[in-house]
């Protein structure tokens, strides 16, 4: 049986970004384990189980799942996870992603050996996009250098933090996902004119943000050969 590992944030990941890609992988017979950082329980960006943000039936899909699915309710440390033992490794979004997953030298481990490996796939959605800004490969270089690769753009951004950077709950964010990857030698497409954005390249697979994770969802079954 296949299996994927979803490394999920404990500040605020974004509810569809982790449930539509956890049930679709689910569905097609993957075998999931959740980690976070710490290996507490991941924590729901409020705004993405706001049925006014995200509508009635999306947020109770979420809500439902973030409280009931077992794999949530009791994930792993990441510390304790490889890649070795996992066809695919998933980084779902959210703000909340900068300031840990994003930041925690584990998931750069996993995120650079799903990617070279050579037999592994890894699938980053959103804000997660911005860990590969942050992720060197075994050679030292930026892993992101020369990929082509879709995330959570700036003119998004725009529309949500004040003219200091402040999330609408006060916390400051710290970068923005678009600049850091382009920065570390990424080229960036984030196709705003299309309705979904998912790129491949190599065994990385990106998605844009909440509107692409079921697209995302499907090109890493593709990718893994499952139909």
């Amino acid at each position: 049986m296949p299996s994927a590992l979803f490394v999920v944030s404990e500040e605020g990941y974004w509810g569809e970004e982790c449930i539509e890609p956890l049930q679709t992988l689910d569905e097609a017979g993957v075998e999931i384990t959740v980690a976070t950082p710490s290996g507490g329980k991941p924590v729901v960006d409020e705004r993405s189980i706001d049925p006014e943000n995200v509508g009635e039936e999306t947020a109770e899909r979420v809500r439902e799942a973030d409280e009931s699915d077992p794999r949530l309710q009791n994930p792993v440390p990441l510390a304790t996870t490889s890649a070795d033992d996992y066809d695919a490794v998933v980084f779902p979004g959210g703000h909340g992603t900068e300031w840990d997953v994003n930041q925690d030298k584990h998931a750069r481990a996993l995120l650079r050996d799903a990617v070279e490996t050579g037999d592994k796939k890894a699938l980053v959605v959103c804000h997660a996009v911005g860990l590969l800004a942050f992720t060197r490969d075994s050679d030292g270089g930026f892993l992101v250098d020369g990929r082509s690769v879709t995330g959570f753009p700036n003119e998004w951004e725009e529309g949500i933090v004040d003219d200091d950077d402040c999330m609408p709950d006060g916390r400051k964010l710290p970068y923005w996902v678009e600049d850091e990857v382009k920065a570390t030698g990424g080229t960036w497409d984030a196709e705003l004119d299309a309705e979904t954005s998912v790129q491949t390249d190599g065994d990385l697979l990106t998605g844009r943000g909440p509107g692409s994770s079921h697209a995302a969802a499907v090109a890493l079954l593709s990718a893994l050969g499952i139909e």
